[in-house]
């Protein structure tokens, strides 16, 4: 009888228990993944080659010139 009665003692602890990990881990994910998208948004740069200028051989194996 005393497992079956512990079971339904801790059954409603073990629930509130195991939601909050999920939350947690879930809450850890976003902010991960929040922080991952953040920053390339602040680094962009308009590496597009204006219409009146001609496309050399530089402009395509050169990717340090700007």
């Amino acid at each position: 009888m005393g497992i079956h009665y512990d079971y339904k003692s801790t059954k409603g602890n073990k629930l509130m228990e195991k939601q909050a990990k999920r939350e947690k881990k879930l809450a850890e994910k976003k902010a991960k993944r929040q922080a991952k998208v953040g920053f390339p948004e602040e680094k962009r740069e308009d590496k597009t080659i204006p219409l009146d200028q001609i496309i050399t051989l530089d402009h395509l194996t050169n990717p340090d010139k700007k």
